[in-house]
């Protein structure tokens, strides 16, 4: 497939294999209504890590819908918001069913807008999907304000408010702000921006300064860091541990995240980096 920029008002859904991604899911075509929506986002989040590796390693290829497609899909390699939202958003598309993306500030009213979430509306109302968030909900939340999901005793809700005319969706954990959506349109072009913010020097390069990988399990959940492994499982304290550069990289490796001929060495490498400039 050719990579064709998000520019222009095309978001390219027909460069999305959305067989093959739901092949890899081990969902099928079925009505789009809610069941089929809540399938979606929790075989998403169990299957498709979320992982910062291209960006560390200097050789991610770009948010374009092709490139998207290989890495998630055909080169297990993880990604980011922006790679998770569009092809989620496409395989609804494709599915039937109405679809809005949506860009959010992370943590604080005050940042950038580098989130993306997917808005769907099904059978009369509108759910929020955020497959690209981390440590996040598993399955879609109705668009009302003080809308919750209880996740095996974390607690995530949905809180409206208006600021400056603009109507913001904010994400709680526990009663912690995790990122702001707001209702403005998206252009493809927004993507391309956020992307350069996030994951290059000129930009802020926040996923340049450490290893984020971690993906949702049949226990719980996983973090791993250029440090640290956490796990989260329901009814249990969160453990947390120290783990070596050459550690982290298996753990890694572990959480479906494909590494292919030197990379496992050249990632500990630039993982021992890190390590030493945040000593």
């Amino acid at each position: 497939m050719q990579d064709r920029a998000l520019t222009g008002a095309s978001w390219h859904q027909s460069e999305f294999d959305v067989d093959a991604y739901l092949t890899l899911l081990g969902i099928s075509r079925a009505h789009p209504g809610l069941e089929l929506l809540e399938a979606l986002h929790q075989a998403h989040v169990r299957t498709i890590p979320f992982a910062n590796v291209d960006v560390l390693l200097g050789t991610h290829p770009g948010v374009a819908p092709a490139a998207v497609q290989r890495q998630l899909v055909e080169r297990g390699r993880g990604g980011y918001c922006f790679e998770h939202a569009q092809l989620f958003a496409a395989a609804l598309e494709d599915l039937g069913f109405g679809v809005r993306r949506h860009l959010g500030r992370v943590h604080s009213p005050h940042g950038t807008r580098t989130h993306m979430t997917v808005v769907a509306d099904v059978e009369g109302a509108s759910f929020l999907s955020d497959p690209g968030f981390g440590f996040s909900i598993r399955g879609p939340l109705p668009l009302h304000d003080g809308a919750r999901r209880d996740e095996g005793g974390r607690v995530f809700e949905l809180r409206r408010s208006v600021v400056d005319g603009a109507e913001l969706w904010g994400v709680y954990r526990d009663g912690d702000l995790q990122h702001l959506t707001d209702m403005l349109p998206v252009q493809p072009v927004d993507v391309r921006t956020g992307h350069f913010i996030t994951s290059t020097a000129a930009g802020s390069g926040r996923f340049l300064r450490n290893l984020v990988a971690s993906r949702f399990t049949d226990d719980g959940h996983v973090t791993i860091t250029e440090a640290t492994r956490t796990v989260r499982v329901p009814g249990h304290p969160t453990l947390h541990e120290q783990v070596t550069a050459g550690q982290a990289v298996d753990l890694v490796r572990d959480l479906g995240i494909r590494l292919v001929d030197d990379e496992p060495q050249r990632l500990r490498q630039v993982l021992e980096g890190l390590r030493g400039a945040h000593a």
